[in-house]
């Protein structure tokens, strides 16, 4: 019998559920010009979250944290007057971008396999390295920095053209990047670490997560109104304010499942005609588990947990069907 179901604690999983989904209207803002999907426009406190009233032996799993560190060594390096990119660590899956022109306002941009592009605003005026993923896999990456002119114009001051074999597919989604940013030091580590105390599989760990961060985090309706883009999260400013937009909740997942050696994608795309983020996993011995998970025992069902909270089940289970109805466009 799956151990799930038999473990010993007083806690009935009839059915698993386990989040991956948030709504947003557009990567930065999640509801600058139109109400997410899933998010209700009135202002409610959040369930308080329960730990369950059982002693909390602990599980058969290891959930001793592994942060990875990105890495710039230097050992394969291209730059010039405007930018630097340390591409050592691409077969781990990432690259490092620093930034070391003088203009206010940068971009990078990076083209994988399948030609899909990415873009990312660069700091400036710091000289920070900062770390973007290669989540396209194995091929040839062509990797832009772009100053702007004026308004909206901007003209390339580096570009370079990588290949890249990848070595562990699963790194990417492993490592912290730009979107994703945490390390040993980081709260939220120290927090997964406590929920997957209980634990005996990676898919308990999604779902102690998942219940702690439904339960104590609050969507901020009012940073949705006023964020700007280029925003990016910090998961520790998350837990520790407890309330956040739609990255926020995501980047806080992202990094604390990461950090207890699972997978984790952030995928933002289309839901039907809306744009939508959610995350999947990797468990092993099911593959890339994508929205939200339903369990009944023998088999896995796709779910969204934003569509959820507002529709009811069987319009739902119309609507997600066999995921169809998603569309990923980028992928962090």
């Amino acid at each position: 019998m799956n151990t799930f179901f038999t473990k010993k604690r007083k806690r009935s999983y009839a059915l698993l559920c386990v989040f991956m989904g948030i709504a947003m209207t557009f990567l930065y803002g999640c509801g600058q010009e139109e109400t997410p999907i899933g998010v209700s426009t009135t202002k409610t406190a959040p369930p308080q979250y329960k730990d369950p009233e059982v002693t909390r032996e602990k599980g058969s799993r290891d959930n001793t944290p592994v942060c990875l560190v990105p890495e710039a060594p230097g050992e394969i390096v291209y730059e010039n007057e405007y930018a630097r990119l340390d591409a050592s660590n691409a077969s781990e899956g990432y690259v490092v971008v620093t930034y070391i022109g003088e203009s206010p306002k940068v971009k990078l941009q990076i083209t994988g396999p399948g030609q899909r592009t990415y873009t990312y605003d660069l700091q400036s005026g710091v000289q920070k390295p900062e770390v973007f993923p290669l989540q396209t896999g194995n091929g040839e990456y062509m990797i832009n920095v772009f100053e702007n002119i004026q308004g909206t114009q901007y003209s390339q001051a580096f570009s370079q053209l990588i290949d890249v074999t990848i070595t562990n597919e699963f790194s990417p989604f492993l490592y912290p990047n730009q979107y994703c940013t945490f390390d040993s030091s980081t709260k939220a580590i120290a927090k997964a670490e406590e929920l997957a105390y209980i634990c005996d599989s990676d898919i308990e760990v999604v779902s102690e997560v998942y219940n702690y961060i439904i339960a104590n985090i609050e969507y901020d309706h009012e940073e949705a109104e006023t964020v700007e883009s280029g925003y990016l999260p910090n998961v520790d400013e998350v837990l520790s304010t407890k309330k956040g937009i739609c990255l926020d909740y995501s980047s806080l997942m992202t990094a604390m499942l990461r950090s207890q050696r699972i997978p984790t994608r952030m995928e933002i795309g289309y839901a039907g005609t809306a744009y939508h983020a959610w995350l999947s996993t990797y468990i092993e011995d099911i593959g890339w588990v994508n929205g939200m998970i339903e369990f009944d025992g023998t088999e896995w069902s796709l779910m969204d947990p934003t569509f959820a909270s507002n529709t009811k089940n069987k319009e739902l289970k119309e609507f997600i069907g066999d995921g169809a109805n998603y569309s990923v466009k980028y992928i962090y």
